[in-house]
Parts: C-alpha cells; structure tokens; sequence
C-alpha cells in the first residue's frame, strides 16, 4: 500500500471526478462550506519544532481549528493520545467507534465545520466504516483519522490489521496512508481542505503506528499539493441565461431543492429566488429546513413519503429546476416514468451528479450560493425585456391538491397513543430553534413530515445511506457543536438499541441531549412493508419492548446516567415532554410507548411510478390529468 501521488489524486475524488471540469470560473482555495460556513482558521505560522509524528499530529489539528474530536484509543492510535493529553482540543471518549463516526457526522451538519473522529487499527478502524459511508452519501465534511500497523508489519495479517485504505476508498472522497511523519502536516491539511470544498465529503487518514513514533520537523502552515482538484464555484454564465429564460417562460415550473442549497449556505438567497419567481418549492429530506415549511410556496417534501402535492407537481411540472440535489430513487420513483414532460435545469457543484439519474437539458456547474444569486439576476434581467408566464393556473391545481390531501393521521382505534401525535407535540412545544435528529424508519418519516422546520440546520437525519443507530451518536455530536441549542433525538426502539450506549458518554461528558424514543414494539418501517406486500406474515420484526419490555427503556436509561420517563397515553404527552425541556443539566429519555399498528402516508412503494401514490392504504389521490395538460 502506497499514499496516492499528486498526479493520482484528481482521479481518486468524489466518484473519479473528470481531471477538466465543465467550462465555468474556478476558485483554487474555496472557503469551508456547510451548515453555518465558518471562516477558515486563521493561519498561524509555527516555528519549526522537533515533535514526534504524534505530535505534529495532535499540533497539526490545533492549528487547523479543531476544537473537538470523538474517538477511542487502541493500540496503534495510542502514540497519538499521549500529546492529545495536553492540548486544546477537547476529546470525547466515545463506547464505540461508529458513535465516533457519527457524532462527527452530527457536530459537522450542526455547524458546518469538518467532523473529526478517531480510531485505532484493524476493528478499529473497521467500525467506523458504516459513518464514513453514512456521510460520504449525504455529503458530510468528516476527517477520520485511524491508526495502521506499523510499516513493516503492513501485508503480513498483523494482529489488528485492516486495509482500511482499501476498504474505504469508495465510500471516502479521498483518502491517504502517510508514509512518513514529515508529511503529517500537509496531509492533515490537505485532508481538511479536500472534506470542506468543492462537494464536501469524508477523507480518511491513515498513520501507521511507526510513524507516529518517529521523530519529525513540524512546522506550518505547509503547502498543500492538490493538482486537478479545482472545484467549479461560479456557473457559466450561458446556462445561467438559458435557465432563467425557461424559468420565466414556463407554466408549470418546481424548484427542487436538495442538501446542497444548505451546504453552501444558500438558504436566504434561495427564499429570494422562489419569491422573485412564484415558482413552488419541494424541499427533499436532506433539505428540510432550507425552505420555511410554513411559506405560502412551499408544496412540502417529495418522494416515497413526500405529500401529494409535492410528488405530483414533480411529476406533472413543465420544468424542474434541481438545486443541490440528485434525483434519487426515492425521489422519482421509477425513473422511466418520472416527470416525462419536464425540461430540466440541474445545478450541482459535483459534475459527476449532471446527468447521472436524469438526464439535464441545462447542466449547471457550480455552488448553489453563487448558481442561486445569479439565477437571481438573470431572472430579473428576463423579466424586465419579456413577460413571465402566468402561473396562477397552476397555483389553483396545486392548491386543490393541498386542499384535498393535506397530512394527517387517524388516531388508534384501539386507544394506544398515536407516534404521529407525540411527534407533532414534541415539534410544538420545542419550538422551531430546537436541532431534531431523527434515526431511520417510520419515526423518521413522521419526524419529517409532522415538525415544522422554519430554519436552517435544524433538521439532521441519515437519508442517502439510511443508517439505523444514527440518531443518538449524532445528536451528541450536534449539541457539542451547538450547547447552547436544544436537541432533541426521535428515535425508534429498533434504531435506540443499536448505539445507546453513546448515552454514557454524554451522561458522563456533560451533554445534556433528550431522546424521544417511538417505542412500538416492532421494527416499524419492516413491519408496514410486511403488512402491505407479505400478506400481514411479520416474520422477525417484534422486538419484544412492549411484550416483555426488554430492555426497560427507563431503567436503561438511567443505567446509563440519564433521566428515563415513560409516557403512554395521549392526556400525558405534553407534560412528558415539558418535564423533559425543563432538564438541562443530564440527558433525557422518554420512552413514547404507542401503537404498533400506525403506518406512514402517504407511500409510493418502491419500484412504482410516482403516478401511483397512495394517500392512505386503500385511497388513491383523485387526480384529474385534464386539469393539467
């Protein structure tokens, strides 16, 4: 195993991106992106020192403006924890590595700064690979450090050896074993600018133990050696125009709008545009939040779960403007059947992404801040030499849809408290300031559809790779980031006994984060796909949290230093969770004890036309075709 050279390194980023990027201006040092975009760390220069490679490690990292990481050491990590003793930069002593990965992943889509975790060799190292490949597909800026056997020992089957280069390099945006422990600094550098720009991502660093042991020269700042990696940021102005003149001409437009609109920090300016425009909006599930909920233009989410009126103005629109986003198959549907009369404008600042699921008849190269700020003039400009089409028409069959097909829910009737209920309140009464984190399953989907998401980066959840256990680890990771800000984790009892233990660390770190558990007794999302497609044969998906109550989410959890409630009835919701906001110096479980029996609506299922949508089970929309030729 060899570090990639620089010639290499071009073809090794974010799904071999081309060596020339699409005609459009460049910028070689682009600023960090993401969900705050935080200035740079100033640069300090260091007079060079003599320091072991750990050293200029943990020297490194206090130079780049890293105030926080989450790991646990191991024998090949361990030379790196001895200078980690005494530095500024605070470590979290997480119970397992995947909670490292992912409470990375959660600080970072908190604050738009680079996650950091850390790992030892071998299974070390391998736990973390389900984080990495969990923010490598939503685009998460994560430096994962790990320690390697020592050099010599590399190939042999080493005791706690892991080609963890390997096994990461599809799921990394790049990755590097460094060689000696000169190029420590540059590496960490490197790795730092490759996650935060362009189209962020995780990178991977891998240091054999021998060369942290190994003496060293550190100084900084080094020069960083990227050669082709230059990331388009301003669109090309040609597209810009051709874009604007379809969006003033079309009759039945939709701005689609993906993560990457809040990636790039573009949310104001996107709410400019969609008034400038009157086009309706649908904001995916990466994107909740980059769009007021409550704003008269907002149709709501699309895709599986998404509202009729989101799903079919994608899929009956003249023109879908994709801002940051991937047409993914959770959006479309079937692919063959989706939108079929859409022109497409697709902007993204990953080229690879143009083109891959749908095909763009205006590809658009660049960040969303900058694409957005010029569509903004661009339409301005078109407006005052050509009239806008009239879009009321459309507005009417929209709102007709909105009307008629508004969520909602059916309360139990066997009397067991409704999760769409409890997460609904938990939303009202938190507030629209509070970071909700959501694991992976039914809760999710309620999580997403009945809290009302008015800000930015108030809404991180694991949607590309759909990573049950994410909800906890992340959580901590967002109210280290962000202490001053309430979070809240709604989990389900599948997703919470997977990575709960995470609960210890922040019992015993300080980190006072609620969990709302939606416990009913199954893993729920499984069990609605068994109840409608395998003939009601739920094979393998009770859990045994309501039947036996194993475990006992309230001793569990204050086994594991928290507060624990228990809810189970409707009359008792709201002072549940008012109990729970009124604790801000422990964590918090509450263990929402509902029904097993409600599903999410409305569904396309998996495989279908988006034509094909279900309202509840048994209810197709009415829909007229004739209202929208």
């Amino acid at each position: 195993m060899t570090r990639p050279t620089p010639e290499t390194l071009a073809h090794s980023v974010r799904r071999s991106r081309p060596a020339t990027e699409p005609a459009g201006d460049t910028d070689h040092a682009p600023a960090p992106r993401g969900g705050a975009v935080p200035a740079a760390p100033a640069v300090r220069a260091s007079a060079p020192a003599q320091l072991s490679g750990a050293g200029s490690l943990v020297r490194s990292l206090e130079a780049l403006g890293v105030d926080v990481v989450f790991g646990i050491p191991g024998g090949a990590i361990l030379p790196a924890y001895d200078p980690l003793y005494d530095s500024t930069v605070r470590h979290i002593l997480v119970r397992h590595e995947q909670g490292a990965g992912h409470a990375a992943t959660g600080y970072a889509q908190a604050t738009g700064k680079v996650g950091v975790c850390i790992a030892t060799s071998g299974p070390g190292a391998t736990n973390l690979v389900t984080p990495i490949a969990d923010a490598y597909m939503d685009s998460v800026p994560m430096v994962a450090i790990t320690g390697q056997v020592a050099r010599p020992s590399i190939g042999t089957d080493a005791f706690q050896e892991a080609d963890i280069q390997g096994i990461t390099l599809p799921i990394t945006k790049h990755n590097f074993l460094v060689q000696t422990a000169e190029e420590i600094p540059q590496v960490l550098a490197e790795a730092f600018h490759l996650a935060s720009t362009g189209r962020p991502g995780p990178v991977l660093v891998d240091i054999p133990k021998d060369v942290l042991q190994a003496q060293t020269t550190f100084s900084w700042p080094p020069t960083l050696d990227l050669p082709g990696y230059r990331p388009t940021l301003h669109p090309h102005g040609k597209q810009i125009r051709e874009a604007a003149r379809l969006m003033t001409s079309a009759r039945r437009p939709v701005l689609y709008v993906g993560g990457g609109v809040l990636k790039a920090g573009a949310t104001d300016a996107l709410r400019r545009l969609a008034e400038l425009t009157g086009i309706p909006v649908v904001t995916t599930l990466m994107a909740l939040g980059a769009f007021p909920d409550s704003h008269r233009q907002h149709l709501g989410m699309p895709g599986m779960h998404g509202t009729v009126a989101a799903v079919y103005g994608l899929q009956k629109a003249d023109l879908i403007v994709a801002l940051g986003a991937r047409f993914d198959d959770r959006v479309t549907g079937r692919l063959d059947s989706f939108a079929p009369d859409a022109t497409v404008v697709h902007a993204d600042i990953d080229p690879a992404e143009i083109g891959k699921n749908r095909h763009a008849d205006v590809p658009i190269v660049g960040d969303a801040r900058h694409v957005i700020d010029e569509l903004i003039a661009a339409v301005t400009t078109e407006r005052a030499a050509h009239p806008s089409a009239d879009l009321d028409d459309w507005w009417t069959q929209l709102d007709d849809l909105r009307d008629r097909y508004p969520l909602g829910y059916e309360e139990p009737a066997d009397g067991t408290l409704s999760p769409q209920y409890v997460i609904k309140r938990l939303g009202e009464i938190a507030g629209p300031d509070t970071i909700f984190v959501a694991g992976v399953g039914q809760h999710q989907m309620w999580a997403s559809q009945f809290i009302s998401y008015e800000k930015p980066y108030t809404w991180l959840n694991s949607g590309g790779l759909g990573t049950m256990g994410y909800a906890v680890p992340a959580a901590m990771g967002a109210k280290v980031g962000k202490p001053d800000t309430v979070v809240w984790a709604v989990d389900g009892d599948g997703c919470f006994q997977m990575t709960n233990q995470e609960l210890a660390t922040c019992a015993l770190e300080g980190i006072p984060v609620k969990i709302a558990v939606i416990n009913n007794g199954n893993l729920g999302m499984v069990r609605q796909w068994q109840t409608l497609f395998y003939n009601e044969r739920y094979s393998n998906t009770e859990l045994g949290t309501h039947k036996h109550r194993i475990p006992d989410f309230v001793k569990l959890a204050e086994a594991l230093g928290c507060v624990g409630l228990r809810c189970e009835n409707a009359a008792d919701v709201d002072k549940t969770i008012e109990a729970a906001m009124a604790i801000n110096d422990a964590p918090v479980v509450i263990d929402f004890t509902v029904g097993k029996d409600a599903m999410v609506w409305p569904m396309v299922a998996a495989g279908t036309s988006n034509d094909e949508i279900m309202f509840a089970r048994g209810v197709r929309p009415a829909f007229d075709e004739d209202d929208l030729s």
